[in-house]
């Protein structure tokens, strides 16, 4: 009995031993600044069609920006429970502030060769190759891939996500998968202005600018979209979901595959014009280790989006995409080297949008990161080209490229 009652008395004090919730390793900032060179177009975020977050008017263009500044709070409530919380500044053209990501996580103790933890919040699904910590910031360079810029954008719910990994022999599997909402109009960017590469986020209830919509659509749709967004019956009656496998054999490899559906309907609008989007995707990755600290990439990505009434058998919009990236990363002493190919695609056969909005282009980056105690220093050459037919709508050539120059001080504390 007194053991009894001993055990009882110590369950509550391990219990708050494991409450931290403002101790100093519950808080990470992160910031950087950088100087920027760049020509071309009118960037996308002031409602023009440039691909990269920074845009010009044709001639080149430099200037220091300030770039992205992250405070994370990790507040641990038990042993297994736990939080993220992120707050973000994304500096720039149009500067703006909001929650990034908060979202519960549970991690019990691992028995023997199996682990489950579990994620339920407002949060980016396990996709990004390219992508490194709770404030999910890019690991080897300033830009991330035309596939993960559009993740950071455009694929954020609110969900709850299970994974359980094991290791059947020498080999390693983590099955993930989830249930999702406030994600319907996942695909609006994707059609009206196309793929684009560039490292800011969409913050929660935050609004996107789309590019000049010509007619019909112009009359039927906002010039806007919020990406974090229910319209219609919502999750209730029409939650969607996202599934993952990932696979380790016994070798310095990592092959991934990945699947999403908002199963948004699409003839669904709200006040304001914004309409629920179909989108379902499917992406294969592969993450390799090639010997002498060389690293080897590579993320595919094939999708549909559809908007509208089904007239003659057609939606109004009827969006296939798909991206493919390969990237390598090599140290040369304190300095890491990074160079990544994209190439990129949007065809559009809706009965209201047809080919005028097709997006097609590649891109080609290189970059130079040196890390120090709490700075990392990176400069990184980016160019882009893309055709778009609705680019002449505005009196531009549909054959646009632009070249970017970026000088980044990243801190970390």
């Amino acid at each position: 009995m007194g053991c009894a009652f001993a055990a009882l008395w110590a369950g509550p004090a391990s219990a708050e031993t494991d409450l931290r919730l403002f101790t100093r390793d519950a808080f990470e900032l992160s910031g950087d600044v950088r100087l920027v060179a760049v020509d071309g177009e009118k960037g996308w975020v002031n409602g023009g069609f440039g691909k990269l977050r920074s845009g010009s008017n044709g001639d080149l263009r430099v200037r220091p920006q300030l770039g992205n500044i992250s405070l994370v709070w990790k507040p641990q409530l038990s042993w297994s429970l736990g939080a993220i919380v992120v707050g973000s500044l994304h500096g720039g053209q149009r500067t703006e502030a909001g929650l990034s990501q908060a979202y519960l996580t549970f991690k019990p103790m691992r028995s023997g060769r199996l682990a489950f933890s579990a994620r339920a919040g407002l949060m980016w699904p396990p996709v990004s190759l390219e992508h490194d910590g709770a404030d999910w910031h890019v690991k080897d360079s300033i830009t991330p891939s035309a596939i993960n810029s559009w993740i950071g954008e455009e694929v954020r719910p609110v969900a709850a996500e299970g994974a359980i990994a094991f290791n059947p022999g020498r080999h390693k599997l983590r099955l993930t998968a989830a249930l999702m909402a406030a994600n319907d109009t996942s695909g609006t960017l994707m059609t009206f202005r196309g793929w684009a590469l560039h490292d800011r986020t969409t913050l929660a209830f935050h609004r996107q600018p789309l590019p000049p919509l010509d007619e019909p659509v112009v009359f039927y749709q906002a010039p806007y979209t919020h990406p974090l967004l229910d319209v219609g019956a919502g999750f209730a009656e029409r939650p969607g979901y996202y599934a993952k496998v990932a696979w380790q054999p016994p070798a310095p490899v990592r092959i991934e595959l990945f699947r999403y559906d908002n199963r948004a309907n699409p003839e669904a609008v709200n006040d304001d014009l914004e309409w629920g989007w179909h989108t379902r995707f499917d992406q294969a990755a592969v993450a390799a280790e090639l010997g002498s600290g060389l690293e080897f990439k590579a993320q595919a990505l094939q999708g549909r989006t559809r908007m509208g009434t089904d007239e003659t058998g057609r939606r109004w919009i009827d969006n296939r995409f798909r991206s493919l990236f390969v990237l390598l990363t090599r140290p040369f002493g304190t300095v890491r080297l990074t160079a990544r190919l994209d190439a990129f695609d949007t065809r559009n056969r809706g009965s209201d949008v047809g080919d005028e909005y097709d997006d097609k282009g590649w891109a080609a980056m290189f970059a130079a990161k040196r890390d120090w105690d709490h700075f990392s220093g990176i400069v990184e050459l980016l160019h882009v080209s893309s055709r778009r037919e609705d680019r002449e709508e505005s009196g531009l050539e549909p054959r646009q490229r632009q070249t970017q120059l970026q000088a980044e001080l990243r801190m970390r504390w």
